[in-house]
């Protein structure tokens, strides 16, 4: 039985055995091997698997919760972003793209966390933000809530996320608005041209 630390694209953390391309992490939420916090603070990071041959056990008390995501996609919509240290180059992309695409400066790495944290949060709870946006501004990696569950955008076409991966394609819509799962600060990143990581499943 796989341990509780998989993120789906709405945030959640679950036990599914699906693989992570990435982990990362939302500051310290558990105790033994239990998860009971959701989010530590406004800090939500995605990272690689290794880096500098450094080695980090899951579950130590009063350590970060590491958590894992099938691809890139998946972290972005469920809120986090590129780690700094770790992703530097992928910080720094998402960096500069949020500046072209919003305007104004490259935001800090504090700016970054409190906009998206009031923009995949209702304010005070637990509680996901949906973001009503037109199809036909979609960038590819942005997550939509469609009938069969969350689902994401690739060209012309939504795959659905399952807890074994992306499963049915369809023909996106062309008309009116998507349900947006993925914060609208990394939709802005995602058109401007950052290159998201999404699994050849969804292709």
């Amino acid at each position: 039985m796989p341990y509780r630390n998989r993120v789906t694209p709405l945030g959640d953390i679950e036990a599914i055995p699906l693989r992570g391309a990435w982990t990362g992490n939302r500051g310290n939420l558990h105790s033994g091997h239990e998860i009971v916090r959701f989010h530590g603070g406004d800090l939500w990071i995605t990272c690689a698997l290794r880096f500098k041959e450094r080695h980090d056990e899951q579950w130590r008390p009063r350590r970060l919760t590491w958590l894992f995501f099938h691809d890139e996609a998946v972290s972005f919509a469920a809120g986090h972003r590129p780690c700094g240290e770790c992703r530097y180059g992928a910080y720094k992309a998402y960096q500069a793209a949020w500046a072209e695409e919003l305007g104004g400066e490259p935001p800090s790495a504090k700016q970054m966390n409190a906009r998206l944290h009031g923009e995949r949060l209702v304010r005070g709870t637990r509680r996901r933000r949906l973001h009503e946006l037109p199809w036909g501004d979609l960038p590819d990696g942005t997550f939509v809530l469609a009938e069969g569950g969350p689902a994401v955008v690739v060209g012309a076409r939504l795959a659905e996320w399952t807890e074994a991966g992306y499963r049915t394609r369809r023909p996106r819509p062309v008309r009116g608005d998507a349900r947006v799962i993925t914060p609208p600060s990394t939709v802005a990143v995602l058109r401007s041209g950052y290159p998201v990581q999404i699994d050849e499943g969804a292709r």
